[in-house]
């Protein structure tokens, strides 16, 4: 389909990175993905190192990491900067860490609070969203 010299336009680019066209200008304008020189009258066309660079922004998006962290990681992708990305991936799974602690806290509160409205039967007063409201008058207050 591509090969190193530039044989696809950004339409194939987006198909092979399976992204679309306005994701791959969105990452040019950012500096994501360099842009290719315009021969006179000409299309870009755009390679293999094209397409890998964008599945490496894809990939390292689906592990949570921001353009901002992404494009750090880029500047350290030639091999000899290990010890900086490591800190980047360390730093992020860190985040992500303290983020399932906050999931598996909300998960805990939803299930006692789905728990209390299956054990109220025949109230009025609907448990969860008594409970909301509590929480609304207790964040009040703390104020």
């Amino acid at each position: 389909m591509s090969d190193k010299t530039g044989s696809i336009t950004i339409g194939g680019l987006a198909r092979a990175a399976n992204v679309h066209i306005e994701t791959i200008r969105y990452y040019q304008r950012r500096g994501l993905l360099p842009e290719p020189e315009r021969p006179p009258g000409g299309i870009r066309r755009y390679g293999d190192a094209d397409i890998d660079r964008l599945t490496f922004v894809k990939t390292a998006q689906q592990l949570g990491f921001s353009l901002d962290q992404i494009s750090d990681l880029l500047r350290l992708e030639d091999g000899t900067h290990c010890q900086e990305a490591s800190a980047l991936a360390e730093h992020k799974l860190r985040d992500v860490r303290e983020k399932i602690g906050r999931l598996e806290k909300i998960e805990r509160v939803l299930g006692e609070m789905v728990d209390r409205c299956h054990a109220q039967q025949g109230n009025i007063n609907c448990p969860l969203i008594e409970s909301l409201h509590e929480g609304i008058r207790e964040q009040d207050s703390e104020r």
